[in-house]
């Protein structure tokens, strides 16, 4: 009898004991160019959860973002993927197309209705009769349009742009009154505000951006490029905010489309032009999408151990969540993708006697519910024919070839490659 009591004992011991000795779930998540500077806000985010889930052990790896997508289809392929990654939300359609993500919707659990609509829209992806979300929403940012009253005033323009109509209208009254330029959109992006403003750039497989709304965009923009209203600096670059909010600082350009941290620029960089700014939503334009949206999250990868995968849920919920998001983004001047957090009065409320950058903050907030991420979803090569869109665009708007006839060219060679992909 004793020796049964003793051999029970020793195998209970070494049951507790293996219990004890049992290795925690291993979460990696992977984030892109967040070091150095949210380094101790991820370390303690990690630290926070391990404290309260003692069976978890939380490994972050941050990569630069230019290689972050390379690293990802090695180790998916490779069967060791990370639980969770960073990514943008063209990234995660390609990736989606391609089977390397798994859908999230049963993980996101009671949080869902917590995010935004918005965000949660960004990130569905798949046909008409399945279709999935593909990610937990972080953060996004919009633009917010600063403007120089003084130059305001000195083209008699009464208040801030409701449409792009006015913004081409005040820009062309602008170069009028004052002989300054009042406008510098990212044309290299046309295709951005094309969908904006409603207008389709692929339909049923085919470009249509030749469409007679479409011309009628063009000569818009061509009609206060001949005025002078639109700055000429870097106009088609691939990235002209530089030489925008170069002009801006100097005096040189009444409106300036950009997210409310270049507001903080002006007020550091040049502080008599940041004393007669003033700040207002961006236009949402006839489609209620908020320009310059782009949505970052996290997605889960194919692969992850489906053991694991209720552990990943509930800590991408926690690393998403209301608390975590707000903080985040109180240090890096974006948004959040949840509602509360995305209401916070840190964005809402605009302090008596508040300046630009503070009337920016809120400015923004008011168009986060209607941030969208907007591209053109599973196109190969994608970037080399938007550089085609680009040229036509910029012959039309110059004046170095009629509209209609460089938007014709650019489709012909648009649907020549789009049908070459078609084939294969």
């Amino acid at each position: 009898m004793k020796k049964r009591i003793l051999l029970t004992a020793l195998m209970v011991q070494a049951l507790l004991g293996g219990a004890a000795l049992a290795a925690p779930e291993k979460i990696e998540f992977w984030t892109f160019s967040m070091k150095p500077k949210f380094t101790p806000y991820f370390e303690t985010l990690v630290k926070n959860y391990e404290a309260g889930n003692p069976n978890v052990k939380v490994e972050w790896v941050d990569f630069p973002w230019d290689v972050i997508q390379t690293k990802l289809v090695t180790r998916i392929v490779a069967g060791t993927p990370p639980a969770l990654v960073n990514l943008n939300v063209p990234w995660a359609d390609e990736f989606a197309r391609d089977g390397l993500l798994a859908p999230v919707d049963a993980l996101l659990g009671d949080a869902r209705p917590r995010y935004l609509a918005s965000t949660l829209e960004d990130l569905t992806f798949g046909g008409k009769l399945s279709r999935h979300i593909y990610g937990f929403p972080m953060y996004s940012n919009v633009a917010v349009i600063a403007y120089n009253t003084q130059i305001f005033k000195a083209a008699a323009i009464p208040h801030a742009p409701r449409d792009l109509d006015e913004q081409l209208l005040f820009a062309r009254q602008i170069a009028a009154r004052t002989g300054k330029a009042g406008l510098c959109p990212a044309l290299s992006k046309i295709d951005g505000l094309m969908m904006q403003q409603g207008l389709a750039v692929i339909q049923d497989g085919k470009a249509v951006f030749n469409s007679p709304a479409h011309i009628a965009l063009i000569k818009k923009l061509a009609e206060t490029y001949k005025a002078g209203g639109l700055l000429k600096d870097a106009l088609f670059a691939e990235d002209n905010f530089p030489a925008a909010i170069d002009a801006y600082k100097g005096g040189r350009l009444g409106m300036l489309l950009a997210p409310p941290t270049a507001v903080k620029r002006i007020e550091s960089d040049a502080k008599d032009i940041y004393a007669i700014t003033d700040v207002a939503p961006a236009p949402l334009g006839p489609t209620g999408i908020a320009d310059g949206g782009w949505l970052i999250h996290f997605a889960v990868p194919k692969n992850v151990d489906a053991r694991l995968l209720p552990a990943v849920g509930k800590f991408a919920r926690y690393l998403t969540n209301d608390a975590n998001q707000l903080a985040f983004a109180k240090q890096a001047s974006v948004y959040p993708a949840m509602s509360q957090a995305a209401n916070d009065p840190f964005f809402m409320n605009v302090p008596p006697g508040a300046g630009a950058a503070e009337k920016a903050v809120s400015a923004g907030a008011v168009s986060m519910p209607h941030s969208h991420t907007l591209y053109v979803a599973g196109i190969t090569d994608y970037d080399e024919l938007r550089r085609y869109l680009v040229k036509a665009v910029e012959a039309g708007v110059t004046g170095k070839q009629d509209v209609k006839q460089a938007l014709d060219q650019a489709v012909a060679i648009w649907n020549k490659k789009l049908a070459a992909q078609r084939s294969r």
